[in-house]
């Protein structure tokens, strides 16, 4: 039956990208590499530092996803395949519809799976850190900030991250003045590392009496979270430490004590904060970790090889410098600057659809276009 001829021509036509993820993957590698993982762990006093075995069992769990990504994606072609032969064969329609989202779903899939094998940076595997900050304009910049974060959080749970607010300055009447988000999950980095910039909103602003039109703008920095025993030397004597109560939720034990943490890079003018946990010692720690993930995520960018010479790079929080630009009126359409893909569907970006602009700057970054 033709339905079902057309598509099987399409499942065809993916055999060849399949043929190179497995190529891109380097299964054969792969499962070297995971074997001499797991002969690590049975060695003697393999347990006794658990640092390093803790980084080896992530090794041998990041490496067996990647082969099982592979057997799952042979295994749904194959077996499409066989049920579109088979409905053919007897000339059932009921299935048709079931075997074109099978189709749709794979292609998907695929399409992910290819995009994950140009994360090969140093620190794509790792956990994302998001810092949000408000640019000039009052509440609706504070607004325009606190959607953001919104828009993040709700990608990172689509996709299975755990995302954690870090750090937050709650805006004088709505919004967020700044926030740190922390997404946890393989490659987290990796698929955000393109968001850092500043980002753009054109709308009617709910704060504004007269309804008229606003643009605000936002930054966001991405970082990745990099790992305590990272080879970076942070002196005691040029940090600046400073405790003060959390605010916002949190319950009356936030409140009533100087859990917070700010921390103060001197060499630099590096600022880092965090009220999430429960302890002061634990607002350090996470907020230590985020010090050295900003301190080495600007020297790779920069080629340097000591911390005092450090400068980090600020943008303006201003037009001509935004990434991407979201516009609610007078039209709908959520634009990126450097690949130009865009999307008029406003609604279901601010609500974590965001896929389309990351394929599109990883791609892009890969064949070299993007610097």
């Amino acid at each position: 039956m033709i339905e079902f001829d057309e598509l099987r021509l399409k499942l065809e036509g993916f055999r060849d990208e399949v043929k190179a993820l497995e190529d891109a993957l380097g299964l054969e590698q792969l499962s070297k590499e995971i074997e001499e993982l797991e002969n690590q762990t049975t060695a003697p006093g393999f347990w006794d530092d658990q640092n390093r075995s803790g980084e080896i069992l992530k090794q041998i769990s990041v490496k067996k996803g990647k082969v099982e990504m592979s057997s799952d994606i042979n295994s749904q072609f194959d077996d499409l395949l066989t049920l579109i032969e088979m409905a053919n064969e007897e000339e059932d329609l009921s299935l048709l519809e079931e075997i074109t989202e099978g189709v749709t779903e794979f292609e998907a899939k695929l399409s992910a799976a290819t995009l994950s094998t140009l994360l090969t940076g140093e620190y794509d595997s790792k956990n994302a850190l998001l810092t949000f900050h408000a640019g000039a304009g009052g509440t609706e910049a504070q607004d325009w900030n606190e959607m953001l974060v919104r828009m993040y959080t709700r990608w990172g749970e689509a996709h299975g991250f755990k995302v954690k607010m870090l750090d937050f300055l709650d805006g004088e009447e709505a919004g967020l003045k700044s926030a740190v988000l922390q997404v946890e999950g393989v490659n987290a980095y990796g698929y955000l590392k393109g968001e850092t910039g500043v980002h753009r909103l054109v709308r009617i602003s709910p704060f504004d009496s007269s309804g008229r039109r606003h643009t605000s703008f936002a930054s966001l920095e991405v970082m990745p979270e990099i790992d305590d025993d990272a080879e970076i030397d942070i002196r005691p004597e040029d940090l600046k430490v400073d405790t003060y109560r959390s605010g916002g939720a949190g319950g009356q034990h936030v409140n009533k004590t100087e859990s917070a943490v700010r921390i103060t890079h001197i060499p630099t003018g590096i600022i880092v904060a965090c009220q999430n946990e429960r302890s002061q010692h634990q607002n350090r720690e996470v907020a230590l970790k985020m010090l050295k993930s900003k301190l080495i995520e600007i020297k790779e960018r920069e080629h340097l090889d000591k911390i005092e010479d450090i400068k980090g790079v600020q943008k303006e929080i201003a037009w001509g410098s935004q990434i991407r630009s979201y516009v609610f009126m007078p039209y709908t359409l959520a634009k990126d600057h450097r690949t130009n893909f865009e999307n008029g569907n406003i609604n279901a970006v601010m609500d974590g659809d965001l896929d389309g602009f990351i394929n599109a700057y990883l791609k892009a970054l890969s064949l070299g276009e993007i610097k």
